[in-house]
């Protein structure tokens, strides 16, 4: 590692002052950054301690009925809160196949949404990378590259985001709140992370000294609670990241779908909500032939970025399954092995 410097303030205030220099970065759990900063792929000058800032740790329950986290309430915490498992239970679900017992209980909900790429060049300071070194190239175009984006890729980068938690959060409209020395402003959870086009190495809507203080969620979210379910598709069931993942959520109107919410994981650089998957199933009697359309629907405009055309076959169907175990009900109960295709269902549903 670099020499940094380390400074610990005592408010969102003087954390945001902080951060504004050049070469500052948060530092929450550190799950990720750690790993970048020993790994030499990113060299903050200066650490910006966030973890005992008052006000951050909170899960409330808005008077709207919506719900408001705090950016450092950890995984593990939010996951098991029995409230809000209950009110969105594909976020939980999400989290609790996202990483080890140990991780969750050190993670930070606003460090999950800032987590970076996986992309093996990308942690490879001998492989051409634009997301780390602006204008070197991307080795992955022409590299082992099967695990890599299909939507919303471009010449300058392939890379996919990492994040379970922030798929569901897409699908269910939820909003981030930020802190910057312009003040507070709001950003809806699929604008904030940037596809790659030609700047990769601009990741999030985040100006210098920004942090995040909070993710909330619309009361309107908790509508899609009795039918809501997160799939995810890995190369091994434990605690690996996701080669496709699908968050689906269903709002019934006694045989029919009044509305639907969908996103996709492991497809690209953010969180991909498709709301034209969404428009086919709404109207719809849940079934098949409605769930294949959406999932042609929500593939529309994908296509390979190299040896990974399997990607859009694999990703209708977790689509297909997600919105299939959606539409049965959220067991009352999370399975054993959470998001996991493998997994049996529960007996016996939420009903809100």
């Amino acid at each position: 590692m670099n020499r940094f410097d380390y400074v610990k303030p005592q408010s969102v205030a003087e954390a945001v002052a902080a951060a504004a220099e050049p070469g500052a970065a948060f530092l929450a759990a550190g799950t990720n950054l750690l790993d970048l900063m020993k790994g030499g792929i990113t060299r903050p000058q200066r650490l910006v301690d966030v973890t005992h800032l008052p006000d951050l740790s909170a899960i409330e329950t808005l008077p709207d009925g919506g719900a408001r986290i705090g950016a450092l309430v950890k995984n593990s915490d939010l996951a098991t809160d029995p409230a809000f498992a209950r009110q969105y239970p594909a976020v939980a679900e999400a989290l609790l196949s996202g990483a080890s017992a140990q991780l969750r209980n050190a993670a930070t909900v606003g460090g999950n949404l800032m987590q970076r790429t996986r992309c093996a060049y990308f942690y490879d300071p001998a492989s051409a990378c634009n997301k780390r070194s602006p204008g070197a190239g991307c080795d992955a175009l022409g590299g082992e590259n099967h695990g890599h984006a299909v939507l919303g890729w471009s010449d300058s980068c392939i890379a996919v985001h990492p994040s379970d938690f922030c798929v569901p959060l897409a699908a269910l409209g939820a909003i981030v709140e930020i802190e910057g020395s312009n003040g507070r402003r709001e950003v809806p959870l699929t604008a904030f992370h940037l596809l790659p086009g030609s700047t990769p190495d601009k990741e999030t809507v985040l100006e210098p000294g920004e942090m995040i203080v909070a993710v909330r969620l619309p009361a309107e979210a908790a509508g899609f609670a009795g039918h809501q379910r997160y799939l995810k598709v890995r190369d091994r069931t434990s605690y690996a990241f996701a080669v496709v993942s699908a968050a689906a959520a269903l709002r019934m109107d006694g045989g029919t779908i009044g509305a639907a919410r969908l996103a996709l994981g492991g497809v690209a650089l953010k969180p991909w909500r498709s709301e034209a998957a969404e428009a086919a199933l709404a109207g719809k009697a849940p079934g098949q032939a409605a769930f294949a359309a959406a999932a042609e629907a929500a593939f529309a405009e994908a296509k390979p970025s190299g040896d990974n055309a399997y990607k859009i076959d694999l990703g209708k169907r977790v689509v297909i399954r997600a919105l299939a175990l959606a539409a049965a009900g959220t067991p009352d109960r999370l399975p054993a092995l959470p998001a996991s295709p493998f997994a049996p269902v529960p007996e016996g549903v939420l009903h809100v």
